[in-house]
């Protein structure tokens, strides 16, 4: 029996380009930044004082839909507004014969905002008098006082998928990820992958993170991970650069709706390409550094290439994962050249991390999406910041400025923290 297509037949997405996939893309095309100072707290006292925000977001965006919200994290929030985009631009769940039982949501979703502030308050409440050593009592009898007990379940990460289910009436399977910066693409993989095997008909599936706040950038900071180039926010990230000096952390989400394919196309909706391979991969090498001869990454781009039946030349565009980290995009650099072998300098590589900064767990999910976008337009999107050309990342990055090429099967990367690759292939209907 053969197996059964997956297409792309909605879309969603809200990220430090805009709150829809259309103003996104045209901000990637003329290469703009969406990264500036932390807003969101004070982060003066930090190494790194930038972010890639969602700006002039309301969760009253949603607030028409069931919820209550109130409590909700921004991954929450982003998540419905990303999704509900998705859900309207599909049409799926309005069409005639819809059936509940046979769609699912799958996300790649990270933790929810951190009750910081309660949190720092009862630890304060509960110091000793004179001594910097808090009391456990105290901090439980505090902590009892003021937590909310909604928002401590509501930054678990499998919530998000949870509220998606609720809301946009899918019965199916409800699961969630959260395999670091390869999540949301896992998230789409094995989504597609219960559609092909027949499980199910549709998925919700994507991603969504914030961790723009006090803890996720201390943490980063402490792992020397984020760049600290704050005087010039907009420049900051420069993915194979050879002044790149770290990642510049971002939030969002991005959502898409997987159809079998005979069965979006009887119903005659819009379809943006078909999802045709998909491979993913463990380095199991070490936690915070990728394999330094890129064995996961190698492993995972070919088999995608072989799920989806193609050569590497038979990539027009290679969207990578382009942290501007010095050992990512040099072992990304390596993996390319591994398995595009000879013709690796024809293949054009580029990274809208320089861009948007790094989405985390929901970074795959809204890179795909402008991978369906460049195939559209047959517009690669390019690498800004692209200034100093490193002599260990020699391949075409797609320098700064947009360029036009005929599309029609393009790999995404994402590569995550302890080792986990995901290299998913979409391609023109």
């Amino acid at each position: 029996m053969s197996r059964r297509r997956v297409v792309i037949t909605g879309v969603g997405m809200i990220c430090p380009l805009g709150h829809d996939p259309e103003t996104a893309w045209t901000a990637l095309k003329e290469g703009k930044s969406g990264v500036g100072y932390i807003s969101l707290f004070d982060a003066s006292e930090f190494p790194t004082k930038i972010a890639g925000e969602v700006r002039g977001f309301s969760p009253k965006s949603i607030a028409d839909l069931p919820g209550p919200w109130e409590d909700c994290g921004r991954n929450i929030h982003f998540a419905v507004h990303a999704a509900r985009q998705a859900v309207n631009d599909s049409g799926l769940m309005a069409s005639a014969g819809y059936d509940p039982d046979r769609c699912g949501v799958y996300l790649g979703a990270g933790e929810g905002s951190q009750d910081f502030h309660h949190f720092v308050h009862a630890i304060a409440k509960s110091l000793n008098a004179g001594t910097d050593v808090p009391d456990g009592a105290k901090f439980i009898k505090e902590g009892m006082h003021d937590f909310n007990g909604r928002r401590e379940y509501e930054q678990e990460p499998g919530m998000s998928s949870l509220h998606l289910a609720n809301v946009f009436n899918a019965h199916g399977p409800n699961l969630s990820c959260l395999t670091a910066c390869a999540a949301s693409s896992q998230a789409v993989g094995e989504a597609t992958e219960l559609i092909r095997r027949g499980d199910v008909d549709a998925m919700i599936a994507g991603g969504t993170h914030s961790m723009i706040h006090p803890l996720g950038v201390m943490g980063f900071n402490l792992l020397t991970a984020l760049s600290t180039s704050n005087e010039h926010p907009t420049k900051a990230s420069r993915p194979f650069d050879k002044h790149r000096n770290g990642f510049v952390i971002a939030e969002g989400s991005g959502m898409v709706i997987l159809e079998e394919y005979e069965k979006a196309k009887a119903r005659g909706a819009k379809i943006y390409g078909e999802v045709t391979g998909y491979g993913t991969t463990a380095d199991s090498f070490r936690v915070t550094d990728t394999h330094p001869q890129g064995r996961g990454a190698i492993a995972c781009m070919s088999d995608a290439l072989k799920d989806a039946g193609l050569k590497p030349t038979d990539i027009q565009y290679i969207n990578a994962h382009g942290t501007s980290t010095d050992v990512n995009d040099r072992v990304e650099t390596i993996a390319v050249k591994e398995v595009w072998g000879e013709n690796a300098k024809d293949a054009p590589v580029s990274s809208i991390k320089s861009m948007m900064g790094h989405l985390i767990a929901a970074a795959g999910a809204v890179e795909l999406i402008t991978c369906f976008y460049a195939i559209r337009d047959n517009v690669m999107p390019p690498t800004i910041n692209y200034e100093t050309p490193d002599p260990e990342c020699d391949l075409d990055y797609v320098p700064n400025v947009a360029r036009e090429k005929k599309l029609t099967n393009v790999l995404s990367n994402s590569f995550g923290f302890g080792g986990q690759n995901v290299s998913l292939i979409v391609s023109r209907i």
